[in-house]
């Protein structure tokens, strides 16, 4: 832990995130490169293994004695892969173009007087996040690419891990001339209560984790906060729905990595769409998925489990599905209006009216027809990496990216005008 206070360190940060934010669009993107290299680098890749098989041979024993979940334990691993997605993250991050500085609309108001209104960075973000030592790189990369400072906090669980990894991004940093204090990373609980009460040194939380942790992260924050909490998704078979796709994007929705906060976690049908279900039962079968389902469901498929109310409610994490049938697609919004966390959506269907009211009405920050819920995220997206997913509707929603870490300003050039000068029977504004 730093011996440094937390506002002595924002204040650093604030002030490395400054001069980024005032540097060339270059040395943004040199920096982005720079930290791709190193994930890419064998020396940096063993030390990075040898601190998080530390971290996961932890987890592993307190999941053994019932504190930690299989998804968290799977979330905390960090594998060669990873890291190679991550590195062409950043890349992809780096060939963006820069959003500082940008000029998004501008007006003559006057002779001689004109207004432009120019993006620019937050200033110093403060991510919590679970115990994810990939989403370091990511929350780094997009903070950086878009000028902002960035202080972190992961799960406990990734100490190691979390720790290892902002060393070796400092090192890229350092190499290119970037301050590396541009990224601070916290320790413990009180260093993540003092981050909040840092109204006028932080400028925007993100917190990523339970729902009743992102309760706690905003009605304790005296900054805004954008929330990353659940993801309780949906797929519902129309009586249109094509079984060989249907299955497809099940199958994949909910096993691709099952831990994902966008893997499916109840699928609904209705009246027509047996054979669809029915295939998506058997791939799902194959594959080792545990499936509960309510009593319609079971009459059909008679070796499911029984699913109960709390199933509805319940994000796994895991191999385990909840299937339900409703009457019809205005049942499965009712639905998903109820128990959904407004995350992800997803409707298989042919029939493109159907499909077009589903995504009309239905209320969530993504919404897909006939592809995999596994699509909502950054890098899919082509954001190159996402902070989080909001599934809040201020600022940003969905996968937040570098668009949802710029705000902007208005900026007003004149000749010495004076605003008692326009009014009625006095000057007249062009806009007038």
């Amino acid at each position: 832990m730093s011996a440094r206070s937390i506002p002595d360190r924002l204040r650093d940060a604030k002030a490395a995130g400054l001069a980024l934010s005032q540097a060339s669009a270059d040395t943004r993107r040199d920096a982005l490169l720079a930290m791709a290299d190193t994930l890419d680098d064998p020396d940096v890749r063993a030390r990075l293994h040898a601190a998080n098989a530390q971290d996961v041979r932890d987890a592993e024993q307190a999941r053994a004695r019932g504190e930690l979940s299989d998804a968290l334990v799977r979330r905390l691993v960090l594998t060669d892969a990873k890291l190679e997605v991550l590195a062409t993250g950043l890349r992809q991050l780096a060939a963006q173009d820069d959003l500082v500085g940008r000029v998004l609309e501008s007006r003559e108001l006057d002779d001689g007087l004109t207004l432009t209104r120019e993006s620019c960075p937050l200033g110093v973000l403060g991510i919590v996040f679970e115990a994810r030592p990939d989403a370091v790189p990511q929350i780094v990369g997009l903070a950086l690419r878009t000028g902002n400072a960035v202080a972190l906090k992961g799960g406990r669980e990734a100490t190691r891990s979390n720790t290892a990894m902002v060393a070796a991004l400092h090192e890229a940093l350092q190499r290119v001339g970037v301050d590396p204090a541009v990224v601070t990373l916290l320790e413990g609980r009180a260093e993540v209560s003092a981050l909040l009460e840092q109204q006028g040194l932080v400028d925007l939380v993100i917190a990523r984790g339970s729902a009743a942790f992102v309760e706690h992260v905003q009605a304790t924050s005296k900054v805004p906060v954008v929330g990353h909490a659940e993801g309780l998704c949906h797929i519902f078979l129309h009586a249109s729905a094509d079984p060989g796709m249907a299955a497809a994007v099940t199958l994949d929705a909910k096993t691709d990595y099952p831990a994902a906060c966008n893997a499916v976690e109840t699928l609904l049908w209705e009246p027509g769409a047996e054979a669809a279900l029915a295939t998506a039962v058997q791939a799902l079968h194959a594959a080792g998925v545990s499936l509960r389902g309510c009593e319609h469901t079971r009459a059909e498929h008679p070796g499911l489990d029984v699913a109960t109310e709390a199933d509805w409610d319940t994000e796994y994490g895991d191999l385990v599905l909840s299937i339900r049938r409703v009457d019809d697609v205005q049942q499965a919004l009712q639905h998903i209006a109820r128990h959904g966390s407004r995350h992800t959506e997803c409707i298989v269907a042919a029939n493109a009216e159907v499909a077009d009211l589903f995504i009309a009405q239905v209320d969530a920050a993504c919404v897909f027809h006939n592809a995999s819920t596994r699509f909502a995220d950054g890098y899919r997206f082509g954001l190159g990496a996402e902070v989080g997913i909001s599934t809040q509707k201020l600022h940003a929603r969905g996968p937040v990216g570098v668009g949802g870490l710029v705000t902007y300003r208005w900026l007003l050039r004149g000749e010495g005008q004076v605003a008692s000068a326009y009014g009625p029977g006095k000057r007249q504004f062009k806009h007038a």
